[in-house]
C-alpha cells in the first residue's frame, strides 16, 4: 500500500495514492522488553526539566545504531541498523527538512564494492516506508494471519526469515511530512508537496545518504510501492541526470506509471480494460465463475486478457454506434468473466468500476470486497448504498501495522521521540507536472532505460489488486518506446493477493524468492 489516498486532479484525474564506510556496531545491551533478544543499546535517560513540549527530531541529532541477527533461509546474518535523521539542504548550506530513515547494512558481507544497497520507500502520497519495511522486506515484520488477515489483538513483532537484507543492505526513506521527517522552521511545505519536489526531496535524500556511508560504488536498487513506483520511474532519471548515479535495477510493486490507466474517466476505455483480469482473478477466487473458469485460473485470465485487448476494446469504441447483437454478446462475456448479473453490466454501460465491483460481486451474501486486496471480505453495513462504505484490506493492516512499528522504533530501535510517527500525513494539495492531462512518467523511465542499458525493471503485482491492478502498469510498459535489448530488461511476477501481496505469508515467501534472484542477477 501502500498506501494510496485519492487526490484530485484539474477536476479529472484520481490519484491512487561499512569496513570502509561502514558504521561502528553499538555495545550489547540486554533483551528487549518483548522478551526478544537483542543487542540494543539501553534507551537513554530522559533529562530533568525536560520541557513539556516536543521538541521536532532534526538532522543534528545523532544516529541510533543496534547490531542484532536475523536467520534468512537457515543462515544467520548479523547486522546493524541506523535509525537516524539527514539533512536536506538549501544551496547556500541552510537546512529545508531533515528526513528519518532506518538503514540495514550487513555484518556479514562488508565489501561495498559488491554488497547491494537497495533504497525502499511507499507511496500515497504521505505514506511512511513502514508497510514495505515491516510486512516485506525488513528483518522483523508485523505478524498477520497467513492469509494476510487481521489477527486478533495485542499485536506481535516477529523476526522476517524472508527478509531481503540476506541480498541487500536496506535502507527505508520517509518522505517530508511522513515518519518523523519534517520541514524546518518556516519552510513552505509545497517544496516538498509534488510531483518534483517530492522526486528532488528523495533523490537529495539518497545522493547524500550514498556519500555518507561511502557507497557511490556499490550496486544500487530503488523499490517503490504504489505511488512509490511513480516516485521510483522519476527518480531513476532525476539520479542519473543530476547526480550521475546510474542504478542497477527498479522493483515496481504494485503501482502505476501513467494514471491514464486508472482515472475514471469517462473519455478514457483503458481503466475498464486494464482492471477486467484483476475483476476475473477476484471472481475465481470467491468462486463466482462459470465451472470451467472456476477449474482453471490460468485459462480464466488468458481469456480475459485475450477478451480485454479485441473484442471488448472494440466494443467500447463504438459507443452507442454498437449493434445491439453485438452488445448482448459483450454483456454476456462480461457477466462469464467477472461474475456480475447481466443487468448489473448493462446499467453500467458495459464499464464496471472498481468500486461497483466491490460492491455488486458478494452482495447477496451482504459482504463488500476489499480495494487492496479483494480476498478479504466485510460486512456491507448499507446494503442500499451504490459503493462499498470502507476498504476491509485497509483496516486489516492499520492497526498491526501502526503497533508494530510504535513498538519496534521506542524498543529494539532505541529512537525515542515524544511526536507521533506519522504512519501516513496529508500531503495535498499535491502539484503534478501535468496540465489538462493524466499524470505520467513513463517518457521517464523510457528515458533513463535507453540512456543505461543495464538497468533491469521487476515488476511485482497481486492478482486481486484493485487499486493499481498489473495489467495496468503492464499496458504502459508494453508501450514504452524502448530499444528491443532494452526491454529486455523488464520482468514481471504475478502473485495470489493484492496490493500488499506480502500479507499473504506464500506470496511473502515467492516475494523473496523473486527479490533475490532479480538482484543477484
Amino acid at each position: 500500500m501502500r498506501k494510496t489516498t485519492w487526490f484530485s486532479l484539474a477536476a479529472c484525474c484520481f490519484l491512487l495514492f561499512d569496513g570502509q564506510g561502514r558504521l561502528a556496531a553499538a555495545e550489547a545491551a540486554a533483551p528487549g522488553p518483548s522478551g526478544d533478544k537483542t543487542n540494543a543499546p539501553p534507551a537513554e535517560k530522559k533529562e530533568e526539566g525536560k520541557p513539556a513540549v516536543a521538541v521536532i527530531p532534526d538532522a543534528a541529532r545523532k544516529p541510533v545504531l543496534v547490531t542484532n541477527t536475523v536467520s534468512i533461509a537457515g543462515a544467520p546474518v548479523k547486522y546493524v541498523a541506523e535509525t537516524a535523521m539527514l539533512p536536506l539542504l538549501k544551496p547556500d548550506g541552510s537546512l529545508r527538512a531533515s528526513v528519518f530513515y532506518i538503514a540495514y547494512t550487513s555484518l556479514t558481507e562488508t565489501n561495498p564494492a559488491t554488497r547491494p544497497v537497495t533504497f525502499c520507500f511507499n507511496g500515497g502520497p504521505g505514506s511512511s516506508s513502514v508497510w514495505l519495511h515491516l510486512g516485506a522486506l525488513g528483518p522483523r515484520r508485523a505478524r498477520m494471519n497467513e492469509d494476510g488477515t487481521l489477527p486478533k489483538p495485542p499485536f506481535r513483532l516477529v523476526d522476517n526469515e524472508y527478509s531481503l537484507l540476506g541480498a541487500s543492505d536496506l535502507v527505508f526513506i520517509d518522505p517530508v511530512a511522513t515518519g518523523f521527517s519534517r520541514p524546518a522552521k518556516d519552510e513552505k511545505t509545497d517544496q516538498f508537496f509534488g510531483q518534483s519536489g517530492d522526486i528532488d526531496s528523495v533523490g537529495d535524500f539518497i545522493r547524500l545518504w550514498t556519500t555518507r556511508h561511502q557507497r557511490w560504488l556499490s550496486p544500487k536498487f530503488l523499490c517503490g510501492e504504489s505511488y512509490g513506483v511513480f516516485r521510483a520511474a522519476g527518480l531513476a532519471q532525476h539520479l542519473s541526470s543530476r547526480y550521475g548515479m546510474y542504478l542497477n535495477g527498479l522493483i515496481l510493486v504494485s503501482g502505476v506509471l501513467d494514471f491514464t490507466t486508472l482515472g475514471d474517466d469517462r473519455g478514457s476505455d483503458l481503466p475498464a480494460l486494464v482492471f477486467l483480469p484483476a475483476f476475473t482473478a477476484t471472481a475465481h477466487y470467491h468462486k463466482k465463475l462459470p465451472p470451467d473458469l472456476q477449474a482453471d485460473l490460468t485459462r480464466a485470465l488468458e481469456e480475459s486478457r485475450a477478451f480485454a485487448r479485441t473484442d471488448y476494446p472494440m466494443g467500447l469504441l463504438q459507443g452507442a454506434a454498437l449493434p445491439a447483437a453485438e452488445r448482448a454478446r459483450i454483456v454476456a462475456k462480461l457477466a462469464r468473466l467477472t461474475g456480475l448479473p447481466p443487468k448489473a453490466i448493462e446499467d453500467r454501460d458495459l464499464r464496471i468500476s472498481a468500486s461497483a465491483f466491490r460492491k455488486l460481486l458478494l452482495h447477496d451474501q451482504g459482504l463488500i470486497l476489499g480495494r487492496y486486496d479483494a480476498r478479504i471480505t466485510g460486512d456491507d453495513a448499507d446494503p442500499a448504498s451504490p459503493y462499498p462504505r470502507f476498504d476491509p484490506s485497509d483496516v486489516a493492516v492499520n492497526g498491526p501495522f501502526s503497533a508494530c512499528m510504535n513498538a519496534y522504533l521506542r524498543g529494539e530501535l532505541k529512537f525515542d521521540d515524544d511526536l507521533p510517527y506519522e504512519v501516513e500525513a496529508s500531503v495535498g494539495p499535491w502539484n503534478y507536472d501535468a496540465r489538462n492531462r493524466f499524470p505520467s512518467v513513463a517518457s521517464s523511465l523510457a528515458s533513463v532505460m535507453n540512456e543505461n542499458p543495464y538497468l533491469r525493471v521487476l515488476v511485482l503485482g497481486g492478482l486481486r489488486d484493485l487499486a493499481c491492478p498489473i495489467d495496468g502498469i503492464r499496458h504502459t510498459l508494453d508501450h514504452l518506446q524502448l530499444a528491443p535489448a532494452c526491454r529486455r530488461n523488464i520482468s514481471f511476477a504475478e502473485f495470489e493477493a493484492g496490493h500488499m501481496m506480502y500479507i499473504n505469508l506464500p506470496d511473502l515467501r515467492k516475494m523473496q524468492q523473486d527479490l533475490e534472484s532479480f538482484i543477484r542477477g
